[in-house]
């Protein structure tokens, strides 16, 4: 690996660099998950974002957001907790996603209809709790957009007993253009630090929804789309919006 030396201006130049290969690699995969989106949008469906570590940072980058979709869902494993019933304690097992049931017992609570569509982010791709919940919702005849690594989920092995990984189940895959590790900015010493998925998947998610909105508009549906609650009128506005879609919008917990 290169080294760049250590700072915040190498890694504004590794970052800006990330940022062009991620938004010209990506242009089919952005192109395939916006219609996925429109079309659940369209169907009066919930896009469902599940991702677990640092990856929810993604997964509310998804969901519940000001300039984002109203019909958005964040699943997460505090779920299992503050809407299924669990002990808390739960949530310090280091093996929860490894858990038999795991994935059943998340889209139970998702409360998802037919016409919905799940996306699921992993840097890696390649965990058991994120293979399982991908083969329920497939199995389940949803449509699945998968945000990944595909550097780093080609760089492991498969972990899930059927060799699959978070990217063989996905209609759409939107690669993030992150290292394996994540981290981007090299050490002397060996290592790297400074991880980059957090910002080329929040870019990603926001060009799905911009081109999902795009389509919207151009079937003539008018999209419902969050304004910032610390607007005046916004929280009236968007509570009007959520009451199209009441008992269906779950927001890790809420």
């Amino acid at each position: 690996m290169e080294h760049h030396g250590v700072g915040a201006a190498p890694f504004v130049e590794l970052a800006r660099s990330a940022v062009d290969r991620v938004v010209d690699g990506n242009k089919d995969g952005v192109a395939r998950a916006a219609r996925l989106v429109a079309d659940c949008v369209a169907a009066d469906g919930v896009v469902h974002a599940f991702g677990t570590g640092h990856s929810q940072a993604a997964a509310l980058e998804v969901a519940g957001r000001a300039g984002g979709l109203v019909p958005t869902s964040r699943i997460a494993l505090a779920d299992l907790v503050l809407r299924g019933g669990e002990d808390p304690a739960i949530l310090r097992d280091p093996l929860l996603e490894r858990s038999p049931g795991l994935a059943d017992r998340l889209y139970a609570l998702a409360t998802p209809r037919p016409q919905d569509l799940f996306v699921i982010i992993s840097n890696s791709g390649v965990n058991n709790a994120v293979v399982d919940f991908a083969l329920k919702v497939t199995g389940a005849g949803h449509p699945l957009v998968a945000l990944t690594s595909l550097e780093h989920t080609h760089a492991v092995p498969a972990l899930h007993p059927s060799g699959k990984r978070l990217v063989d189940l996905a209609d759409a895959v939107l690669d993030n253009g992150a290292p394996a590790g994540d981290a981007v900015l090299p050490l002397p010493g060996g290592g790297a630090l400074c991880g980059i998925s957090t910002l080329t998947s929040s870019l990603l998610v926001q060009m799905v929804v911009a081109d999902a909105v795009a389509l919207l508009l151009a079937d003539g549906i008018e999209p419902p789309v969050y304004v910032s609650a610390n607007l005046p009128g916004g929280h009236e506005r968007n509570a009007r919006l959520e009451a199209r879609y009441a008992g269906r919008l779950h927001r890790g917990g809420h």
